[in-house]
């Protein structure tokens, strides 16, 4: 069977000049920044450690600042918060950590 196209038509083998090379070289070499430092910090206290190898693996402190403030049941504002860190973002804490961070932040938020 005869597709009708020429099989020279079909050549893989590039040739690129050293110009064009270098080009593509210095287009796609790595970009060096600086990141800015972290602005935000967790306040001390029982189990601030335990927040920080946790909670830091996917958010900064600033997120914590940016939850509600006023509720009632605080511990169990912050259970239901970490409980869905846990289902639903897929927070890899384990549950012995569970209480102290909820401890931690029902205290000091």
């Amino acid at each position: 069977m005869d597709s009708g196209l020429d099989a020279s038509a079909h050549n893989c083998e590039a040739s690129a000049s050293p110009a064009a090379l270098a080009l593509v070289a210095a287009l796609a070499s790595p970009i060096s920044y600086t990141l800015p430092e972290e602005s935000a910090a967790f306040k001390g206290g029982p189990g601030v450690d335990v927040v920080k190898n946790n909670c830091t693996a996917c958010h900064s402190a600033d997120y914590i600042n940016t939850q509600p403030r006023g509720a009632k049941d605080k511990k169990g504002f912050w259970q239901a918060e970490v409980t869905k860190m846990i289902k639903v973002y897929g927070a890899p804490i384990e549950d012995a950590d569970v209480a102290r961070i909820v401890d931690y932040l029902a205290t000091t938020y």
